[in-house]
């Protein structure tokens, strides 16, 4: 089904960005978690890690303001905050498994209704190896998943079990996608559908999702500014 109005990549981590609350110690994910970083609400100050060894980092610099000795896990050029600090790796690492983060924000390939998550695979166009996320859905808090609802090809990304390997067990608490906000309820191993999209109706919705959607209460309307 091609759907039309989807978010884009920046609208879907400015509606994750809305949901970090003042003071929270915040992992973002390389590649397309990143962008939360630029989406802060005013009066907040959440404290973004990055297992490179970087706390209280902030959006990235304008192009051509680039200090390329300050990066982030996927190399990308970040600024400081007042307060910033630099360490290595086995103690950031020690900041993830000790359970000091209280949000880590990652890409998914998959999300099973039960909360495991699949974001790396084996193959040709696959990431070599799970690295860090590993460690990090297993170590914070909070898991928040940011994803296209659905493949290039039109598969769903939500699904009842996932078919790639995985990289947590039971550990998303809630997916971003650009169709809809999706709590997981690990314990009843379900997904509940929380906004979407004003313009979708609930069929169009679950016939691209692969597990059922239930609703508990009212369904928001998943209302975003124009970024782009």
């Amino acid at each position: 089904m091609n759907i039309q109005g989807q978010l884009n990549q920046e609208q879907i981590a400015w509606r994750a960005a809305q949901d970090i609350e003042d003071g929270a110690y915040v992992n973002l994910g390389i590649g397309f978690p990143e962008k939360v970083a630029a989406y802060t609400i005013e009066g907040r100050e959440p404290i973004f890690h990055t297992e490179n060894g970087v706390l209280g980092f902030g959006r990235a610099p304008e192009k051509g303001e680039e200090d390329w000795d300050l990066i982030n896990a996927g190399k990308k050029a970040i600024t400081l905050k007042p307060g910033a600090a630099f360490f290595d790796h086995a103690t950031s690492f020690a900041m993830i498994r000790g359970g000091h983060l209280d949000v880590a924000i990652l890409g998914a390939l998959q999300v099973a209704e039960n909360g495991d998550l699949a974001n790396w695979r084996v193959g040709d166009k696959g990431v070599p190896a799970v690295g860090g996320a590993m460690d990090l859905v297993n170590g914070a808090k909070r898991v928040a998943v940011l994803t296209d609802h659905v493949t290039r090809d039109g598969k769903p990304k939500l699904v009842e079990a996932c078919s790639f390997p995985l990289t947590g067990v039971g550990c998303v608490t809630r997916v971003y996608t650009s169709l809809a906000v999706i709590d997981v309820d690990i314990a009843h191993q379900r997904f509940v559908l929380v906004e979407k999209l004003p313009h979708l109706s609930m069929d169009d919705l679950q016939s691209v999702t692969g597990a059922k959607l239930h609703v508990e209460g009212g369904v928001g309307d998943l209302e975003v500014p124009e970024l782009s």
